[in-house]
């Protein structure tokens, strides 16, 4: 039930708000004084303030009443205060609606408004602790997923992005290859470098392997080496990029280029971990650790021949799926505010602008986004226009794209006691939102 604290020196008043609010399902607390009133609030417990103005017989300047607003504020700036009083200056109380006071009501009030305000602000007031309690369930969560291990510097605050870290680091001490799925710009390579640091050959080296930046007749050469005189221009040998990575990772993104005389060679050195460099006839032997990246749809080009349906499987001892940025939208305003690293502001408007835009290009797109707005903007503050994002590809990105199912909304209703504000900000939505989850499943609202 929630509680609301009476702060006036009238004890009428005190009893007919005490009555009023107990008729209605809601607690209410009287103090005669401000300073007991402070000290009520210290004990905890309390959702609404509802303040007297003046607490002397002869006095009607409101002073006191504002100088109990600001310590009310200086204890807990977002707790709900009504302002109740027959006697002060229209002034006090407009400068203290400006300070962030809910509401101004005169004395004799109106039972109807003064109930709808209450229980407005209160509802406000349960979503807003909801929001404080999830926010420090998150905060508490990313420090234990955080804790002793290298994220690389990884910014992510989406929880598709945490279910994608928390089984990266699941698998990250296995010997199994790992094969990272995703767009173009998603962080592929980040999440290769998060392996690698938190793996059990750490110590050695990670070697990157653009495969579709490697010629097609030089991928072998690039990959296991190759004997002086092995093709054109081979003048002395050299180590391929298996030896490189001897004792530590090999990161093989956009697999998916190799062609099928290097998809051989890859598929018999992940069996054997022996090979032979281009020209040579000696078999050598390393210990790595593979990981592989692609944006291709590999099970399409199984389908039509591209790629070894015995290598995939070689490759994709686990798979790691990394949604494009616009699915996790929690992540879109911490990657901007990295990117610029407190050098400028983003307004508001520049902030509404990013989360509605599609991000086709993912986090590489908005680092290029930002970098050039951080150049091109002539204000100390980042705006929407300096973004330039084109029109042709803004989407409207929902903030609230994850999508509980039934038993998660049921228990989440369960929990908060069916308070459907609490029980939407428990699970990241919108009430509205919540409303048509409840229609659309046939789920009672009571």
């Amino acid at each position: 039930m929630p509680t609301i604290l009476v702060i006036d020196d009238n004890p009428a008043v005190a009893t007919a708000l005490e009555v009023l609010f107990s008729l209605h399902d809601i607690a209410c607390e009287h103090a005669a004084t401000p300073e007991a009133g402070i000290a009520r609030l210290q004990a905890g417990g309390i959702d609404l303030v509802v303040q007297d103005m003046n607490f002397h017989a002869d006095t009607t300047s409101g002073d006191e009443g504002v100088a109990l607003f600001h310590a009310i504020r200086r204890f807990d700036p977002d707790l709900p205060v009504v302002l109740l009083t027959a006697w002060t200056r229209l002034e006090s109380a407009v400068e203290l609606i400006r300070s962030g006071a809910a509401d101004y009501l005169g004395k004799p009030w109106d039972d109807g408004k003064l109930l709808a305000t209450a229980n407005t602000l209160l509802e406000l007031s349960s979503t807003r602790r909801a929001l404080d309690a999830r926010t420090r369930d998150d905060r508490r969560r990313r420090d234990a997923l955080a804790q002793g291990r290298d994220l690389r510097g990884l910014v992510w605050d989406d929880p598709a992005s945490e279910t994608t870290l928390s089984l990266a680091l699941q698998v990250a001490r296995s010997n199994l290859p790992v094969l990272i799925t995703g767009p173009n710009g998603a962080g592929k390579e980040k999440y290769a470098e998060i392996l690698h640091a938190n793996s059990g050959v750490r110590e050695g080296p990670f070697v990157a392997v653009n495969c579709g930046a490697l010629p097609h007749d030089l991928i072998e050469a690039e990959l296991f080496g190759a004997e002086a005189g092995a093709y054109t221009g081979a003048t002395r040998a050299r180590e391929g990029k298996f030896e490189a990575a001897d004792g530590g990772t090999l990161f093989l993104d956009e697999v998916g280029t190799l062609p099928p005389a290097g998809q051989v060679k890859l598929l018999r050195v992940l069996e054997t971990g022996r090979f032979e460099r281009l020209g040579g006839n000696r078999e050598r032997s390393v210990s790595v650790r593979v990981l592989s990246a692609t944006n291709a749809d590999l099970q399409a080009m199984i389908a039509d021949g591209r790629f070894r349906e015995d290598l995939y499987y070689r490759l994709n001892g686990i798979e790691l799926r990394l949604p494009p940025l616009a699915q996790r939208p929690r992540d879109i305003l911490p990657l901007a505010r990295h990117f610029l690293d407190g050098r400028k502001p983003l307004s508001a408007g520049a902030e509404r602008a990013l989360l509605q835009h599609g991000w086709p290009g993912n986090v590489r797109e908005l680092r290029n986004v930002i970098q050039r707005a951080e150049l091109l903007a002539r204000e100390a503050h980042i705006d929407a226009p300096d973004l330039a994002l084109p029109a042709a590809v803004v989407a409207a990105v929902d903030v609230d794209a994850y999508e509980p199912d039934r038993a998660e909304i049921e228990a989440a209703l369960a929990r908060s006691g069916g308070v459907l504000a609490q029980a939407a900000s428990e699970l990241g939505l919108s009430r509205q939102a919540l409303y048509r989850r409840l229609d659309r499943l046939g789920i009672r609202r009571d």
